[in-house]
């Protein structure tokens, strides 16, 4: 009796086998750190003067940080996840903690866009009194600070979680500006409170329209959809186009991990004996015309007979 294959063995790719990993490699986790604690430690400063000053714009942007701070903890706890190797469990490894965590991030943040279009609506309705002064400062601190966290973030763009996050503080640095523009128009025409509902209608649909993309490649990655480099009907066609392919079915093309697509299917040959030049000529173009490098294919002779 053979002895039974282990995991190391398993899992290897040796030569021939696609290049893709299964694990990300090289991520540094210290610009999301750095991040999480400049964010957590002001949200917490702008939640309370939020309140104090009656500005729903402040609150706004307050909640945002919030947000924020949340959004990069997850992010933070996602890469640390997606670095783990696979184990005999979880044979593709655990890249997709990425793409899950920033889609949960964008949920978080449309929820956020919900409440402020409804507090915006009740204050334009019936207008509060507000702090024009104690908004206007502490709303130029929360820009710096966005300054600062946007530029840290900026540094690493390999990673959707990271590019998750520099949207969500994009968007944050838009709130603060707002919320600026409406302690200044306060302060100096104390009778405009309105502004203050109005500018926060504002920044609730730039963030909306910030997280929308990432919401949708968040998805597309997670449902295993086309990567959207790739022609899928061009795909086909091509396959068919190897000399000695007669038909293709059962195909599918999706993502391993981010950047690395993988392609399984069929293919009806006309002998079995032609399978390894039909199975060469096709990781060639495969490679050549689509970048796609791991390649699993089934071969079939005319007739239905399989390897």
């Amino acid at each position: 009796m053979s002895a039974q294959p282990s995991y190391d063995h398993l899992h290897a790719h040796l030569d021939g086998d696609a290049r893709h990993a299964h694990v990300i490699e090289g991520r540094s986790q210290a610009a999301l750190s750095v991040a999480l604690g400049l964010t957590l430690l002001f949200a917490v400063i702008e939640v309370i003067t939020g309140f104090i000053s009656n500005s729903l714009a402040l609150i706004s942007d307050a909640g945002h940080m919030v947000t924020d701070a949340a959004a990069l903890g997850l992010a933070l706890l996602a890469q640390a996840i997606a670095k783990r190797p696979p184990s005999p469990r979880h044979s593709f490894g655990f890249v997709r903690a990425e793409a899950l965590a920033a889609f949960v991030n964008s949920l978080a943040m449309l929820a956020l866009v919900a409440w402020i279009a409804w507090e915006a609506v009740q204050r334009l309705l019936h207008p509060e009194p507000v702090q024009g002064g104690v908004v206007l400062v502490v709303a130029a601190i929360g820009a710096s600070i966005n300054l600062l966290v946007a530029w840290v973030l900026s540094r690493d763009n390999h990673s959707i979680n990271t590019r998750a996050a520099l949207v969500n503080v994009l968007g944050d640095l838009l709130g603060s500006l707002a919320a600026i523009a409406a302690g200044a128009i306060i302060y100096f025409f104390p009778t405009w409170v309105r502004v203050d509902p109005i500018l926060s209608i504002f920044v609730a649909l730039l963030i909306l329209r910030s997280t929308s993309g990432i919401l949708r490649e968040s998805y597309h990655f997670l449902m295993e959809g086309v990567p959207h480099e790739i022609d899928y009907l061009e795909v086909g066609a091509n396959l068919k186009g190897v000399n000695g392919v007669l038909d293709v079915h059962d195909l599918h093309v999706w993502d391993m991990s981010p950047g690395h697509p993988a392609l399984i299917g069929h293919l009806e040959i006309a002998s079995l004996e032609q399978w390894p030049a039909v199975l060469a000529a096709v990781r060639a173009m495969l490679r050549e015309k689509h970048g796609i490098d791991h390649v699993t294919l089934q071969p079939e002779a005319a007739g239905g007979k399989s390897l």
